[in-house]
């Protein structure tokens, strides 16, 4: 098929999390099983500043857009990899910026027109692309606009040939709900403007007009896929899915092996495998030595990376650390968010400076080091769409201790489920007593050598390769062809 992605990130060149690497690793992967693919993203002004370093060249291809009564001007620039084509969209007023979303903690406030803009330069791609598009997978609701822009543009006739529209859901939580005011710059009827269209409230939101307008919908798991059509996880849309039930699928994203593997990784000191273990622990002990941490291989060493966010279950986690560091353990904690919890967890560092060890911000190879040094990797989410960082751990060796919640729950195996195949650990109630429980159940393992190494073998043997997850999209998009043709 002829298939074009659009995406607000894009891993290697804007990363904000995990929507950055499941879009790079889709692509790829299609491209490798014979599909053919491009991806459309903005030029952010870091990428720009690399420009010639990265190979990106200007195309002849001059963008006229309108937003509202006003004409803005862009440009395509273009990249081969991996077997793709890779656009990025250049508009020196809205992306020569140093950040993504948000500057200083504090979203750029046009971000509706920066994105309408985005939008509009993708279906302007899917209808001119000369390898003319057959399928448009749009990401969240930077890109939510497109499966309506691309409807009207059929509709109207000013398309000639059919386009089929995908909408992946990565975190229903964030919508993009602006005034109703914002919908003029899409230059659309405001017939589309109504309950049953991308009003919400009484304001225009981005993503319901994706969820209403695209032809298939898919989420990245099959648990969140449920949970997103419940009040609890619905986020005032759970009506509006309930509608589309049969269109919606859940696909859990796959790991990028290229990236997260333990024997070719330049970001470790020390390659280990299945067969070979001996690396692990000497990762262990390079990390303690790195971080200050008494070098000590048979302390359990716990790790945490990710958003300090509500989300990603810090609120929980920190009292429960509280009580478990009177104990024998060690903590690595990579990451940035609240600064509440930021300077909680420096108080915690503060309290057990060796026991804990914080890095306020991020760091890429840091976290490939945190990951493979790591006993247990703690990822106790409110909720979580699908997560990637337990398939990572999972991976390297390094036992996830999740909530049971989304993704978590279709990617960790817990003793209670299976003795024999457990690879890690779960627990259901949300709060810091029972997180500290799973724990101790975790540090009882550790300390049964033929326990714990069933479980990292298990882990270990998981596969969550995107070969087999591609093939899941492949289908959903054969699906929509047959539908739209």
């Amino acid at each position: 098929m002829r298939i074009l992605l659009a995406t607000s990130e894009l891993y290697p060149y804007s990363k904000t999390g995990g929507l950055a690497d499941m879009v790079a690793a889709l692509g790829k992967t299609l491209a490798r099983q014979g599909h053919k693919v491009g991806v459309v993203t903005p030029l952010y002004g870091p990428i720009l500043q690399k420009a010639g370093e990265l190979g990106l060249e200007r195309m002849d291809w001059n963008l006229t857009l309108m937003l509202d009564w006003r004409t803005v001007q862009g440009s395509v620039w273009y990249l081969n990899k991996d077997g793709q084509d890779i656009y990025f969209i250049g508009q020196q007023e809205l992306f020569n910026r140093p950040g993504i979303y948000q500057e200083n903690g504090h979203d750029y406030f046009d971000n509706p027109e920066r994105f309408i803009f985005f939008s509009k330069a993708v279906e302007n791609l899917a209808m001119y692309l000369p390898w003319q598009p057959e399928m448009v997978h749009v990401h969240d609701w930077q890109t939510s606009l497109v499966p309506l822009l691309l409807t009207h543009s059929m509709e109207s006739g000013k398309l000639k040939r059919a386009v089929g529209t995908c909408l992946t859901i990565h975190n229903l939580a964030y919508q993009g709900v602006y005034a109703s005011s914002v919908f003029a710059m899409a230059n659309l009827p405001w017939g589309y403007f109504g309950p049953s269209g991308s009003e919400f409230y009484g304001n225009f939101n981005f993503l319901k007009t994706g969820i209403v307008f695209s032809d298939k919908l898919t989420t990245v798991s099959p648990q969140y896929a449920k949970e997103i059509q419940g009040q609890e996880y619905g986020a005032n849309l759970n009506g509006v899915l309930n509608q589309r039930q049969n269109d919606l699928v859940g696909i859990l994203n796959g790991a990028d092996y290229d990236v997260w593997n333990t024997e070719k990784n330049p970001a470790l000191k020390y390659s280990y495998s299945l067969k070979n273990m001996s690396g692990k622990a000497k990762n262990k002990q390079a990390l303690q030595e790195k971080l200050g941490l008494p070098q000590n291989p048979q302390i359990p060493l716990f790790g945490n990376i990710g958003r300090m966010a509500e989300q990603k279950g810090i609120d929980i986690l920190i009292p429960a650390l509280e009580d478990m560091l009177a104990g024998d353990i060690q903590f690595v904690c990579l990451g940035s968010g609240s600064a509440k919890y930021e300077e909680q967890v420096n108080q915690l560092r503060a309290q057990y400076p060796d026991k804990v060890a914080v890095y306020i911000g991020y760091n890429n190879e840091l976290a490939h080091q945190i990951t493979a040094a790591a006993d247990f990797f703690l990822m106790p989410s409110r909720y979580e769409p699908c997560g990637l960082n337990q398939m990572y751990s999972l991976r390297y060796g390094t036992l996830p201790i999740v909530r049971a919640t989304g993704g978590l729950v279709d990617s960790v195996i817990d003793p209670s489920e299976s003795v024999q195949e457990a690879d890690g650990f779960k627990f259901t109630n949300y709060n810091s007593n029972h997180l500290a429980r799973t724990i101790l159940k975790a540090m009882a393992v550790y300390y049964s050598p033929e326990k714990f190494k069933l479980m990292r073998s298990n882990a270990m043997k998981a596969d969550f390769s995107w070969d087999v997850t591609a093939k899941k999209y492949t289908a959903v998009y054969e699906s929509i062809f047959r539908k739209v043709t």
